[in-house]
């Protein structure tokens, strides 16, 4: 509902919003992006994402980032943060987590670009490394290098 003091609608945003229980519980909010028309990426990292291995329970550890251009609408980071933290106590793999993760931004808001690079920590001393994206990068958009190292133990 808008209000003066809140005029997008956002539900989350300003207000004391608990941890939902499991992704599919999160609510992901969006907001009009403020500058249509210009190709821009916008860059989400979490270097502190967990999850649960489905099969033991024991904690999985991630650092996400999360590049995107934006078209008509921009995520709201307040709930992007709870849906990371919905994460914590659900069980999934890998691969599972980084896809669903991109795929229900990509529906949320429909960015011109959009892709995720998953560098999870070793699960029975082997680093699993996800990678999707939507397709080509757009001419002319600038897109960085994630900056996170390979996974390289000790050594």
């Amino acid at each position: 509902m808008n209000s003066p003091s809140n005029p997008s609608g956002l539900t989350q945003l300003g207000a004391l919003a608990p941890l939902p229980a499991s992704p599919d519980q999160a609510v992901l909010e969006r907001v009009p992006n403020p500058h249509p028309g210009t190709l821009y990426l916008s860059r989400f990292t979490a270097p502190e994402f967990t999850s649960l291995c489905p099969v033991t329970g024991q904690p999985d550890f991630a650092h996400l980032v999360i590049d995107y251009a934006p078209a008509e609408w921009i995520v709201e980071s307040k709930s992007l943060k709870l849906y990371f933290t919905s994460f914590r106590n659900h069980g999934a793999f890998h691969e599972d987590c980084t896809v669903a993760i991109g795929k229900r931004l990509v529906d949320l808001l429909a960015p011109a670009w959009l892709r995720i690079a998953g560098y999870w920590y070793p699960r029975g001393g082997i680093p699993i490394d996800v990678f999707w994206q939507t397709g080509v990068a757009p001419a002319g958009l600038w897109v960085p290098e994630t900056g996170v190292q390979g996974y390289r133990g000790r050594g």
